[in-house]
């Protein structure tokens, strides 16, 4: 008479043999995730071979040669404290002949806290497209800040507010940016406190005018603010 095998010898239901040589059930060991490398810049301007070699050590001295950036690793090189922050997204919908077209349009915010600001904005039909866009834009934006105690009310020698009362346009939107005494803080809204915080600014009074949750035109008009303390001083 024929012997029969069980259901573990040959396979059957509920007797699957694991290769790996565990225990019944026992998963496969996932591998190692690995993290993702770090792009290595290689220049291809001749602005960005200077800064590269180390002849150019720092933007005032590319602003005031009057050089265009193009590579966003020059910024990355001089200022390696930068850190990114994404202001606002939102979507763009369009008829055309295909029918609704969807995209996605993102803000992003470049500062060190410490004197030096960008902003830039990006469109993609991905998000993450989008933010990334937004944030080569920001780093090409980069620009420094004349920062200093203009307040009459304090005449201290900190860098701590605006040297000087400076006024700023983007689109609709009009913002004005006024020497405040230390220890006052931002006076501000949400986003335009934490645009000044991203820049360095401590204390400040602001008025703005115009419709300021367009946040295109005011993050413009803040960096036309900014900027004109460094080209006015």
């Amino acid at each position: 008479m024929m012997k029969q095998s069980s259901p573990e010898s040959r396979g059957g239901r509920g007797g699957y043999r694991n290769s790996g040589g565990g225990s019944r059930g026992d998963r496969p060991a996932r591998r190692p995730r690995r993290d993702a490398e770090e792009e290595v810049w290689v220049p291809k301007t001749i602005l960005g071979k200077k800064v590269h070699s180390g002849s150019i050590t720092s933007l005032e001295e590319i602003i005031e040669s009057g050089s265009r950036i193009q590579e966003v690793g020059i910024i990355k090189k001089l200022l390696q404290d930068l850190k990114t922050e994404v202001v606002d997204v939102g979507i763009i919908q369009k008829m055309t002949s295909n029918g609704q077209s969807t995209r996605f349009k993102a803000i992003v915010a470049a500062g060190n806290e410490n004197g030096y600001l960008g902003i830039g904005q990006g469109k993609s039909k991905q998000m993450r497209i989008a933010i990334e866009k937004a944030t080569n834009q920001a780093y090409l934006n980069v620009s420094p800040i004349k920062m200093g105690c203009g307040s009459w009310e304090c005449r201290c020698d900190q860098k701590h507010s605006v040297p000087f009362k400076v006024r700023g346009k983007g689109g609709s939107v009009t913002i004005e940016i006024i020497p405040a005494p230390r220890g006052l803080g931002l006076v501000a809204g949400g986003k335009i406190k934490r645009l000044l915080e991203l820049a360095g600014l401590k204390d400040a009074w602001t008025t703005a005018k115009g419709s300021t949750p367009t946040m295109n035109s005011t993050s413009k008009a803040i960096l036309d603010c900014l900027r004109q303390t460094f080209s006015q001083g």
